[in-house]
């Protein structure tokens, strides 16, 4: 017997709860400058309850080679990725309305 989701009640394969909760978050992505000059790219706003922030973080890590750290709801990726973090957050299944960079 396979597990059940306690939220949807489907099986957790065919689970959609995290998708529907990637639709519904308010991201915020921005800079901060850190030691030595060095720049962070910033992400907030994606509840950690609804979505995996550890795997998220993950799968940006790899995308943009860099290194980074996922906690306290907050994704931080070391480097500038403003110009390309919102499409592969589109691509990993977010919507585009509820992303904000400044």
């Amino acid at each position: 017997m396979s597990e059940t989701c306690s939220t949807c009640g489907l099986p957790k394969e065919l689970c959609v709860c995290e998708t529907i909760a990637k639709e519904s978050q308010k991201i915020k992505v921005g800079l901060i400058k850190k030691k030595f000059g060095k720049t962070n790219t910033v992400i907030k706003g994606i509840n950690e309850h609804e979505v995996n922030l550890k795997e998220l973080a993950k799968k940006l890590k790899s995308h943009f080679a860099c290194g980074g750290t996922a906690k306290d709801g907050i994704i931080e990726l070391q480097g500038n990725h403003l110009k390309k973090i919102k499409t592969e957050l589109v691509k990993l299944g977010f919507s585009p309305d509820t992303i904000e960079t400044r």
